[in-house]
C-alpha cells in the first residue's frame, strides 16, 4: 500500500530585527550610616507617611476605572496635606494612582495567560486517549484527561474573577508584597522567626518617597542632598515636626552621601536644580538605610539594524541559557570572526548574589564585544510568556518536559533584558533584538560542523551556531550559509563563502563560463560542477597574478574561515 503523503509543515512568519530602546531612566543608591536616634526619627516617619499612603491607596480603589476628573486626587491631597505636608501628599497621590494602574496591567497579563492555558487543555481535551489529531495530542489514559478537566475548572474560575475585577476595576493590592505576606503562614520553611518577619514586613510598608521638582533646591525640596558636602536633609511631616533639628520642620542627618556610581550624571543634575527623586529604604536583614536617587534620561535616538549593515559594523550575536552565555563575532557579511565565546552565569544563590553575578557575566560580554569592534549586541527576544502560561500542555510531559521548564524557568530572561539594555546603551553599544524562531535548530544543522571543523582546539555546541544565527538575523542575512547547497562535500566546503545571502548567479548563453587556472578540468564533461565557478568576470590580465585582485565575489576558503587576509 502507497503511503499517504503528509501536508508540507508550515513555517511561521520571522519578525524583522529591531533595535531596543534606550534607558528612559537612572537609578542609583547609597548607604545612610545613620545612628539609632536617627534610625528612630526615619522609622516614624515612614510609618506614619505608609499608613496614610495605604488609606489614600484603599480610596483609589474604591473609585475604580473613572476618568481623571472623578478621581478625586485633589480632595484627597488635600486631607492628605493636613497630615504630613503638600508634596508629600502629592507625592503619596501619585504613588497611589502608580500602583493602580500597574495592578490593572497585571489583571491583564493574568488575563491573557489563562485564556492561554484554557485554549491549551480545550485543544487536548477535545482528542480521545492515547490518539492524536494532527498537531495536537490527546492525554495518556483517563486519569490524566480527568486530572486535566478538573485543572481546566479551576483556570475557568479564576478567569472569571479576574475578568470581574477588571470589568469593575477592583485589583487586590498587597502592599509590602503579596509574596512577604504569604510567607506569614510558612515561617519555618522560610527559616524566618515571626520577629525577623515583622521586621521585613514593617520595612516594605514604609512610605518615605519624595518626587523630584524643576527649580527646587538640588532638584527636590523634600528631601534635599547637597552636591558639595552629600549632607541629607528631609521634611517631617506635621505631627512629627517636634523632632525637627533644622529651620522649618526640616530633619538633618548626620551622615553623607557620595554616589560613586553615575555621580557626574547625579551632580549636573543636581547643581542645575533638575528634578531629583529620592528614595529612602531600610534593610532589616542588614539593618542597614539606603538612599536611591533616580531620574528621567534624555530620549535617545539609536541606529536601526539596517543602518548598522549599510555602515559596515560587526556585530556580536548572544545566545541566552540558563547557565551560560553562547557568542560569536561576525563581521559585516555575517562571517564567523575568531573562535566560539562562553561566558558562564551562575543563577545559584541569593537574589542579591544571583544579580550580581548576571551583572558581571553582561560586563565581560560587553570587554568581548568592544575587543572584537563590534557596533552592537544581537540577542533573541525571548519571554516565554506563552509557554510559562500553558506551562505543561506545550512544553512537553514526563521526566524531560519537566527538565525542560525547569530550564525554561531558570532562564533569567526579564532581568537580562533590562540589564544589557542600560549597561550596553552606558557602554556605546546598540542591542539589536531578532526572532528567535528556529535559531538553535538551524544554528546546530547549519553552523555547529563547519565552526568545529574550523575550531579544533575548541569545542562548538549547537548554542554557537545559534548565536551566529542570531547575528546574521541580525545583520539581514539568512541564517543558511549559502541557498541551494544541501549535501556537505569536501570540494564544496574549501570554497564555500558564509557571507553570501543569495546564491551567485552563472552566466548566461551557449558559451561556456570562462575559466581559471585554479578551476579543476571536468574531464571532457560539457556542464560545469556546481562549485567550479569562482569568478564572475575576471580580468584577463589577473590570470597570471593568482588572481589577487577580482571584479567580481570571491568563493574562497578565508571567506568561510573567517580569517583576515
Amino acid at each position: 500500500m502507497a503511503r499517504k503523503r503528509g501536508r508540507k509543515r508550515e513555517l511561521r512568519v520571522i519578525a524583522a530585527p529591531f533595535t531596543v530602546a534606550a534607558p528612559t531612566g537612572a537609578r542609583i543608591r547609597d548607604r545612610l550610616r545613620v545612628n539609632a536616634g536617627e534610625a528612630e526619627v526615619l522609622r516614624l516617619a515612614g510609618e506614619h507617611l505608609g499608613r496614610h499612603q495605604r488609606a489614600d491607596l484603599a480610596m483609589r480603589v474604591g473609585t475604580g476605572r473613572v476618568k481623571a476628573k472623578d478621581k478625586r486626587r485633589a480632595e484627597r491631597k488635600r486631607r492628605l496635606t493636613a497630615v504630613s505636608s503638600s508634596r508629600w501628599a502629592g507625592a503619596m497621590t501619585r504613588a497611589s494612582e502608580d500602583q493602580y494602574q500597574l495592578s490593572l496591567r497585571c489583571l491583564a497579563d493574568e488575563r491573557t495567560s489563562l485564556r492561554r492555558a484554557v485554549r491549551a487543555i480545550e485543544k487536548r481535551l477535545a482528542v480521545p486517549c492515547g490518539q492524536r489529531n494532527g498537531k495536537v495530542r490527546g492525554y495518556a489514559d483517563q486519569a490524566e484527561r480527568w486530572s486535566k478537566q478538573r485543572r481546566l475548572a479551576v483556570i475557568r474560575t479564576r478567569l472569571v474573577d479576574v475578568e470581574a475585577r477588571i470589568e469593575g476595576g477592583r485589583p487586590t493590592i498587597v502592599v509590602g508584597g503579596r509574596r512577604l505576606a504569604k510567607v506569614r503562614h510558612n515561617l519555618a520553611d522560610a527559616g524566618l522567626t515571626e520577629v525577623e518577619w515583622r521586621q521585613r514586613w514593617d520595612a516594605a510598608r514604609l512610605f518615605l518617597t519624595a518626587d523630584g521638582e524643576s527649580g527646587a533646591p538640588h532638584g527636590n525640596y523634600t528631601i534635599t542632598v547637597a552636591p558639595q558636602t552629600g549632607e541629607v536633609s528631609l521634611v517631617l511631616p506635621e505631627p512629627l515636626r517636634h523632632l525637627a533639628n533644622a529651620p522649618r520642620g526640616r530633619y538633618r542627618l548626620t551622615c553623607a552621601v557620595a554616589f560613586s556610581h553615575r555621580r557626574e550624571e547625579w551632580l549636573d543634575r543636581a547643581t542645575a536644580n533638575r528634578a531629583v527623586r529620592y528614595d529612602i529604604v531600610h534593610d532589616p536583614a542588614r539593618g542597614r538605610w539606603y538612599l536611591d536617587a533616580s531620574w528621567s534620561a534624555e530620549i535617545a535616538v539609536l541606529p536601526t539594524p539596517e543602518e548598522i549593515r549599510s555602515l559596515g559594523e560587526r556585530l556580536l550575536g548572544v545566545d541566552l541559557n540558563a547557565d551560560h552565555l553562547a557568542a560569536y563575532a561576525l563581521d559585516p557579511d555575517g562571517n564567523p570572526i575568531g573562535e566560539p565565546i562562553t561566558v558562564p552565569i551562575a543563577v545559584e544563590g541569593p537574589a542579591r548574589q544571583r544579580d550580581g553575578r548576571l551583572r558581571a557575566a553582561i560586563s565581560q560580554l560587553l570587554v568581548i564585544a568592544r575587543e572584537h569592534h563590534c557596533a552592537g549586541i544581537a540577542i533573541e527576544n525571548l519571554g516565554f510568556d506563552d509557554a510559562r502560561a500553558t506551562g505543561r500542555e506545550t512544553m512537553g510531559r514526563g521526566g524531560r518536559g519537566k527538565r525542560f521548564r525547569r530550564t525554561v524557568a531558570g532562564i533569567p530572561t526579564a532581568k537580562f533584558r533590562e540589564r544589557l539594555r542600560s549597561m550596553a546603551f552606558h557602554a556605546g553599544l546598540v542591542v539589536i533584538a531578532v526572532d528567535p524562531a528556529y535559531t538553535s535548530v538551524w544554528g546546530e544543522r547549519y553552523w555547529k560542523t563547519p565552526l568545529q571543523q574550523q575550531n579544533q582546539k575548541t569545542t562548538v555546541t549547537r548554542h554557537h551556531g545559534a548565536s551566529v544565527a542570531i547575528g546574521r538575523r541580525a545583520l539581514g542575512y539568512r541564517v543558511r550559509r549559502r541557498p541551494g547547497v544541501t549535501a556537505h562535500d569536501r570540494r564544496i566546503v574549501t570554497r564555500r563563502a558564509t557571507g553570501q545571502a543569495v546564491p551567485i548567479p552563472r552566466a548566461r548563453g551557449a558559451a561556456s563560463p570562462p575559466r581559471t587556472a585554479s578551476t579543476p578540468n571536468g574531464g571532457g564533461k560539457t556542464r560545469l560542477r556546481q562549485g567550479d565557478q569562482l569568478v564572475l568576470f575576471p580580468d584577463l590580465e589577473d590570470r597570471s597574478r593568482g588572481h589577487q585582485a577580482l571584479t567580481g565575489p570571491v568563493c574562497d576558503s578565508s571567506a568561510y574561515t573567517g580569517q583576515q587576509r
